[in-house]
C-alpha cells in the first residue's frame, strides 16, 4: 500500500517542539521541594519537684484534658493544711468581732477592721496555696501526639523546664521554597496538593503564609542569573485529617496552582 507524503514546514516543527517543551516546564515549575514541620507545645510546671508521676510516653495520642505528669506535691499540700486551718481561725475570730459590733460588746471597728483584713489575706493564702497544688500537675491543653518526654520519673525539674513536647495536629504543617519569578504570581489562601513518599492520596491545603524577604541573596547584585537563585520560603496549612499523616522533616512535593 503506497503512503502519501505530505511537505512538513520547518515552522510547525519548532512549534510543536516549543509547545512540548513549555509543558514540561510548565509542570517543573508547578512543582516544588518542600517539607513538614511542626510547631511543638513544650508543658512544664511553673514549679520546681521531683517527677513522680509521668503519665505519657513518646507516640501516645492524648486528649484535650488528659494528665501529662505529676510533681512531688507533699509541701504544697502540708501549706494549703495550715493555710486553711489559719483561715479557719481567722473567720471565726471576725464572725465574733461582727457579733460583738451588732450586739454593742465592748469591741471598736478598729479591732472588726483588724480581723476583716486578717480573714482576707488567709483567704489568699489559701487560694495562693491552692494554685501551687494545683500546678504541680498539667494536662494536655490541647489533643495531639506526644513528640518526647524530656524527663524520667523521679528527676528533679527545675522551674518551668518543659517535661513533654506535644504536637496538635492542627500545629502541622508544610513548609517549601519557591522561586522569585514565580512569587508574585502566588497569593495566600492559594491552593495546593501536596504528594508524600509512601502516601498515595494526594493531599489538599492552602497558603497561609509566604515570607516577605528572600531566603538566599547574592552578594552586591541583583543580576538576571542571580535573581534566579532567590528563593522565598511559603507555608501551607493542612486539614489536621491531612496533617497527622506527616512527620517533621518528612519531604514532600507541593503542586502550586497554574
Amino acid at each position: 500500500m503506497p503512503y502519501l507524503r505530505f511537505p512538513v514546514s520547518p515552522f510547525w516543527v519548532l512549534m510543536l517542539l516549543t509547545i512540548i517543551l513549555s509543558g514540561c516546564q510548565n509542570t517543573e515549575n508547578s512543582m516544588l521541594q518542600g517539607y513538614a514541620e511542626g510547631e511543638f507545645v513544650y508543658i512544664a510546671s511553673p514549679l520546681s519537684g521531683k517527677l513522680d508521676v509521668l503519665d505519657v510516653q513518646r507516640g501516645q495520642q492524648v486528649s484535650i484534658g488528659d494528665r501529662l505528669f505529676r510533681l512531688d506535691s507533699a509541701s504544697e499540700k502540708i501549706v494549703l493544711d495550715q493555710n486553711q486551718a489559719a483561715l479557719a481561725y481567722s473567720q471565726g475570730e471576725f464572725e465574733r468581732q461582727e457579733r460583738l459590733s451588732k450586739t454593742g460588746g465592748v469591741n471598736t471597728k478598729a479591732d472588726l477592721d483588724r480581723a476583716r483584713s486578717a480573714r482576707d489575706q488567709d483567704k489568699q493564702r489559701v487560694a495562693k496555696a491552692e494554685w501551687d497544688l494545683s500546678q504541680k500537675s498539667q494536662n494536655a491543653p490541647k489533643a495531639g501526639f506526644i513528640f518526647d518526654t524530656l524527663y524520667r520519673e523521679g528527676e528533679w525539674v527545675n522551674a518551668g523546664a518543659p517535661i513533654v513536647s506535644l504536637l496538635p495536629p492542627e500545629n502541622i504543617k508544610v513548609r517549601a521554597f519557591i522561586p522569585e519569578n514565580r512569587i508574585g504570581s502566588l497569593q495566600l489562601g492559594d491552593p495546593v496538593e501536596i504528594q508524600v513518599d509512601g502516601i498515595g492520596e494526594r493531599m489538599n491545603g492552602k497558603v497561609s503564609f509566604i515570607s516577605p524577604q528572600a531566603e538566599y541573596t547574592p552578594p552586591v547584585i541583583y543580576s538576571r542569573e542571580s535573581r534566579q537563585k532567590l528563593l522565598f520560603m511559603i507555608e501551607i496549612a493542612l486539614a489536621p485529617e491531612s496533617a497527622v499523616k506527616l512527620h517533621p522533616g518528612q519531604p514532600v512535593d507541593v503542586r502550586l496552582p497554574k
